[in-house]
């Protein structure tokens, strides 16, 4: 008796989807576009948030030290570094070994460096030191300035920050863009709905006088709902997968990221948030625009 009732109220909320192809159409495409627009947000924040992480595993405050320093004394310093919370890791880049990063840096003009190698060698020993949180590069650095045979501090804070707060700034967005869309979806499939049980009210008025109860009434208006949400779900994870894709091989493989080294998130990694997302809007838009739209003519 349940596997009946549940077929019917199932077969019902399918059988109104098609019978209102017109109002289902107009429901599509407003959600449609509404998880379209939010998916675009929703995918470049993901990205802007992968590459602070990328940045987080590869940036390095670069710590240059007194030449005056001896070994055991640059040895301790390291030592130091080490104990400081926030420090990942601590890279020693000798006087020579920096010589050399500046001619792979001049390429075919590297023999305008030669002049300085030995005791002409003008370059500073230093330590690179990664960060296990971005955030804590400007304590981290503050704390490193008070040890002694510190000669100055380099990093990249403005590139970080403007990172952070570009990623922290499309959440708001996004929040702020996905509220508004999803109250002009909710609109949109309640009156859709209303449209179906205006034109159904005989029916459902004979319904209420046999004795059936308002659950049993609003439940395939609620399905109904759902299926629009599902289906329009379904549809932009298609268009939003594939235009992802194409543009994101077109990115990766342009001069300008492949100059900065950096790489974007495939869709498949994204493919499951993203699914849950959708398919969280998609029904829960759908079910609240139905019950709105039933309270009118069910007096509930």
């Amino acid at each position: 008796m349940r596997y009946n009732r549940l077929g019917y109220l199932i077969g019902e909320g399918f059988s109104n989807v098609f019978k209102n192809k017109k109002s289902t159409g107009a429901s599509l495409m407003i959600m449609c576009a509404t998880m379209i627009i939010f998916g675009i947000f929703l995918i470049l924040g993901e990205n802007i948030n992968h590459f602070v992480k990328e940045i987080e595993s590869a940036q390095g405050i670069q710590v240059f030290i007194k030449n005056e320093a001896n070994q055991e004394q640059i040895e301790a310093l390291e030592e130091q570094i080490r104990k400081i919370e926030g420090v990942s890791t601590t890279e020693y880049i000798s006087k020579e070994a920096a010589l050399d990063q500046m001619k792979e840096k001049f390429g075919d003009k590297k023999d305008l460096l030669e002049g300085y190698e030995g005791e002409n060698n003008i370059f500073t020993a230093s330590y690179v030191v990664t960060l296990t949180d971005l955030n804590q590069s400007k304590a981290v650095q503050d704390q490193i300035l008070t040890f002694e045979n510190v000669k100055k501090i380099t990093s990249k804070d403005e590139t970080v920050t403007t990172l952070i707060n570009l990623a922290n700034g499309i959440k708001i967005v996004t929040g702020i863009i996905l509220i508004l869309l999803v109250i002009i979806s909710i609109f949109i499939i309640a009156n859709t709905i209303k449209l179906t049980v205006h034109a159904r009210r005989k029916e459902i008025s004979i319904m209420k006088y046999v004795g059936a109860t308002n659950g049993f009434i609003r439940w395939p208006f609620i399905v109904e709902g759902m299926i629009i949400g599902i289906f329009a779900s379904a549809i932009s994870i298609v268009i939003v997968g594939l235009a992802y894709s194409f543009l994101a091989e077109q990115v990766v493989n342009s001069q300008f990221m492949q100059v900065i080294n950096m790489s974007l998130i495939s869709f498949a990694d994204m493919f499951n948030s993203i699914i849950f997302v959708y398919m969280l809007l998609g029904i829960g838009i759908g079910a609240l625009g139905s019950v709105i739209s039933m309270r009118k003519y069910l007096k509930v």
